[in-house]
């Protein structure tokens, strides 16, 4: 079988690793970008210089592709698709036409950060954060010791990590966002407020409830006007968030609310011969029980795997997710799963929630290895299934967000959980567990 993958990064690779596993598969692969595999999640921790190799951020090269049996072109444009006559239309970098036939079509196009086009968007020192040369453009700015002010445009994950990474380079930051708090999307306003005070004690100016109007300057960013006021900046880092990139296939196949392509279980798209996987398609929430659209590397990775399976011809069905995310701000973790009490009801879904802060360990173990830990649980009023869940402690309590993942996807309700078989030993956690406790304390 010819398997044409258009797009060579998290979904695409997964795919392909799956379809060049059987050698009677022929994978072309194409992508328009000069590298692949790269972890964007790492620019930030390489910008703040947490990290001081970027080249550990990729993880698999072309030329391990085409060890493998793949037909691959970087630096390849594909300008348009003949789903009828089956045939990809692709210019290389030297403007050459290419093109080639498919059994069957796998699109990756993945996402493009929103852009709000002020007026004055033109201005040098204004960059965007997904490629890898838009994360290596704005360390060379931040490397600059001219650039003394940055202003960062949206405070979700990107957002906050980049605004972190600026400061620990000693830069001034002014971090906006039109809404009332970071990380909105994400967690309720009892951690929103947690990570904002965080940010605050090192330093970050915080310009929440706050539109950006315009930019000014002469040939660079000088300026950023907001609603609210007028800011002297030498640089700005747009990180408002993403839109679905689905051109290739947007006259053909059936699109989500937002453009992205519509997918069944097998990552399959109205066309039974073209297959949507990360980014650009949608995905279904065990959450809400209904198709929805999640931008996650690792759904990305997970879809690539389903469709890869279901193209060769062993059928997979995708489980759906949750949309488990995590983050880590001066030392300061919070991790999510599944729906905020705010998005649950964004969409309809009647909640409850019980809260619970502890210390992760009994009170004798010593202060500067104990930290408090600070848990909620979302449950659905009726059924009472648990529906999300966010966790937040300078401890690394980051696994249990995975068993609050697990019990979203098998439907458990919040009173079994009430008497999980939960161990104890002081080394790691209290006899009488906060998960424990915030289930007892449910309604």
């Amino acid at each position: 079988m010819k398997v044409v993958i258009v797009g060579c990064n998290h979904a695409g690779i997964a795919a392909a690793n799956v379809l060049l596993g059987n050698e009677k598969n022929e994978v072309v692969m194409i992508d328009g970008n000069s590298n692949l595999s790269y972890l964007g999640c790492g620019t930030a921790l390489y910008v703040g210089r947490q990290i001081e190799d970027y080249h550990s951020l990729f993880y698999i090269t072309a030329d391990e592709f085409k060890a493998k049996g793949a037909d691959i072109h970087m630096e390849t444009f594909v300008n348009s698709v003949d789903f009828d006559k089956k045939i990809v239309h692709a210019t290389d970098k030297s403007g050459k036409p290419f093109e080639t036939d498919y059994d069957k079509l796998i699109l990756a196009e993945g996402s493009q950060p929103i852009d709000l086009h002020l007026p004055g968007s033109d201005l040098e020192g204004i960059h965007f954060l997904k490629l890898f040369q838009e994360g290596q453009a704005v360390d060379k700015e931040i490397s600059n010791p001219e650039v003394k002010r940055v202003a960062v445009i949206g405070a979700g994950y990107i957002g906050v990590e980049i605004a972190e990474a600026a400061k620990r380079r000693g830069k001034e930051v002014l971090l906006f966002d039109a809404v009332d708090t970071s990380l909105s999307s994400y967690y309720d306003y009892e951690f929103t407020h947690t990570m904002d005070e965080n940010l605050k004690e090192h330093g970050i100016e915080l310009h929440f409830g706050e539109f950006a109007k315009e930019y000014k300057g002469k040939g660079k960013v000088e300026e950023l006007v907001t609603d609210k006021g007028s800011y002297p900046i030498d640089l700005v880092i747009n990180a408002v968030g993403f839109k679905p990139n689905a051109n290739l296939g947007k006259d053909h196949l059936k699109l989500f609310a937002n453009g992205a392509y519509v997918v069944d279980e097998h990552q399959q798209t109205s066309d039974k011969d073209v297959y949507a996987i990360g980014d650009c398609a949608t995905i279904y929430s065990n959450a809400l029980q209904q198709v929805t659209y999640i931008a996650l590397a690792t759904n990305a990775i997970r879809s690539g795997i389903v469709a890869g399976h279901n193209v060769d011809g062993t059928e997979l069905k995708a489980q759906g997710v949750q949309g488990s995310n995590g983050i880590e701000i001066f030392d300061y973790k919070m991790v999510s799963t599944g729906l905020s009490v705010k998005a649950a009801k964004k969409f309809g879904i009647d909640v409850e929630y019980t809260d619970y802060e502890d210390l992760q360990k009994p009170a004798f173990v010593k202060t500067e290895e104990n930290e408090k830990v600070k848990l909620r649980i979302v449950y659905e009023k009726g059924s009472r299934r648990i529906v999300g869940a966010q966790m937040a402690s300078k401890e690394d309590v980051t696994m249990g967000i995975h068993m609050f993942s697990l019990a979203i996807e098998e439907k458990v309700t919040i009173d079994k959980l009430a008497l999980l078989d939960i161990f104890f030993l002081p080394h790691f956690n209290q006899p009488y567990n906060y998960i424990t406790m915030a289930a007892l304390s449910a309604k």
